[in-house]
């Protein structure tokens, strides 16, 4: 007799009921608990220092200076991007678009970010 046999001929039906609740249970949990909430708010950093605070509710461009150039921040009714940046690798353009409140792009070489921020962020702070 197979060793995983002998437990399952253990099991009884209500055995798998709870199981499948369980994992029911960590399915919506996850769905629940690990999505930020819905962002009212952007702040635009710029070497570190505060360039702007908007909020989401129209669309418009910002363009930020920095040290390599200009980053250009593109904003849509509940979501933001970094549409251009003059940085070698492109890591905070290939982000896309950030919809939930506490994501965070940052362009490092270019000393620029941006956080949405809002009720239900996933921290609360954020250094570099």
């Amino acid at each position: 007799m197979r060793p995983s046999a002998t437990w399952r001929g253990l099991l009884r039906p209500g055995d798998y009921i709870v199981l499948a609740a369980s994992i029911a249970l960590c399915i919506a949990a996850g769905f629940g608990l690990w999505r930020g909430g819905t962002p009212d708010g952007l702040i635009i950093r710029a070497g570190g220092e505060i360039f702007a605070e908007t909020d989401l509710s129209r669309a418009r461009r910002i363009a930020v200076p920095g040290p390599l150039g200009t980053t250009l921040i593109e904003i849509q009714p509940g979501r933001a991007r970094v549409a251009a940046d003059p940085g070698p690798r492109q890591y905070c353009v290939r982000q896309g678009w950030l919809s939930r409140a506490g994501a965070v792009a940052i362009c490092a070489p270019n000393q620029v970010s941006l956080i949405l921020t809002g009720r239900g962020s996933d921290f609360d702070s954020l250094g570099y």
